[in-house]
């Protein structure tokens, strides 16, 4: 059976790529569509600077057609600013508005946004009524287990915002307090989807850098889907070698260095092309070293890959990997 967020088909166990700050913009959403994700999201986009017409973050709700179905998020700590936030969201086109009451990061959930809201249930139940009230798309949310662990309260917010209208909930199996540390539990997004009440999809997210934990998880812990994140950064093959498992039991070998360099060149021109020749050459410094993660003796290479600013400078270090790299890995 499919799984459906509204008229959204999904397909039978979707994979979704998590919305990230400065990580998930449409360059990097180009390359993992091509790698077989099913639902992705934009950068989590803050609703004060869309009321306010700033420029980074009207630019953030740039959303090709190629990228569907595809997820604005939104987040923010004053409902007023959240409805016409989501209306300003809703003129841009998406699939869907998803909102965020996950990042654990200071300067959002210490301003009252993003995960701060598990402490105020009831501060979240209005703000996603607004959000649902403002747009004709489905509605969405992601969050956490809760704000810390004497405070789990994501059984309580699933029910209740599924009263209220959202169509599926993405669960990161930490709470606020762990940030990104320890390990994620996926044993409460398990009871949250056992829960006979919800009916709504569950995603499940957190610490899946793999096949194995893919295929574990998805039978362990009984999720709808799984939305991954950091594991994707500089690897979205991840999506392709995972769906391949699913559906043939065998694994895919990993991509080529000749793979690995030309999607990575291939990001690189999407983010000059989005953002212009200087942010998208600096703003792609911060992928280079995931895109050749595990080779050996690579050093050199990316250390000056992330001091060029000259695109033929750039173009020539990554044809010198493919070319010296190539060798060893056929040899």
């Amino acid at each position: 059976m499919s799984v459906k967020i509204g008229n959204i088909d999904l397909g039978k166990f979707p994979l979704l790529l998590a919305p990230m700050e400065d990580v998930s913009d449409p360059p990097f959403r180009y390359v993992c569509k091509q790698n077989g994700v099913d639902m992705m999201y934009t950068e989590f986009i803050s609703s004060e600077g869309l009321i306010r017409d700033a420029a980074k973050s009207c630019k953030k709700l740039d959303v090709f057609e190629y990228e569907r179905p595809i997820g604005i998020q939104i987040f923010g700590s004053n409902i007023e600013s959240m409805r016409e936030a989501t209306e300003i969201a809703s003129q841009a086109g998406p699939d869907l508005i998803d909102i965020n009451y996950g990042c654990p990061v200071k300067n959002v959930a210490c301003r009252g946004a993003g995960a701060s809201l598990l402490q105020d249930v009831d501060k979240m139940v209005a703000m996603t009524k607004a959000v649902i009230e403002a747009t004709s798309l489905p509605v969405t949310v992601k969050t956490r287990l809760g704000w810390d662990d004497n405070s789990k309260n994501v059984y309580e917010v699933a029910e209740r915002l599924q009263d209220i209208g959202i169509q599926a909930l993405s669960i990161h199996g930490r709470t606020r307090s762990q940030m990104y540390k320890g390990q994620a539990d996926w044993s409460m997004i398990r009871d949250v989807k056992r829960n006979p009440r919800i009916s709504i999809p569950i995603f499940g997210n957190g610490d899946v850098d793999g096949i194995e934990k893919a295929a574990a998880w998805r039978k362990e812990f009984e999720v709808d889907g799984i939305m991954i994140g950091r594991a994707a950064i500089g690897y979205p093959w991840i999506f392709r070698e995972i769906k391949h498992f699913f559906e043939s039991g065998e694994r895919l070998e990993g991509p080529s260095i000749s793979e690995r360099v030309s999607v990575c060149r291939l990001h690189l021109q999407k983010s000059i092309v989005w953002k212009g020749e200087r942010t998208g050459i600096f703003e792609m410094r911060r992928h280079y070293g995931n895109y050749f993660k595990g080779i050996p003796n690579v050093k050199e290479y990316r250390a000056k890959l992330v001091r060029l600013d000259s695109l033929s400078d750039i173009e020539e270090v990554l044809t010198e990997i493919e070319e010296n790299f190539m060798v060893l890995q056929e040899s």
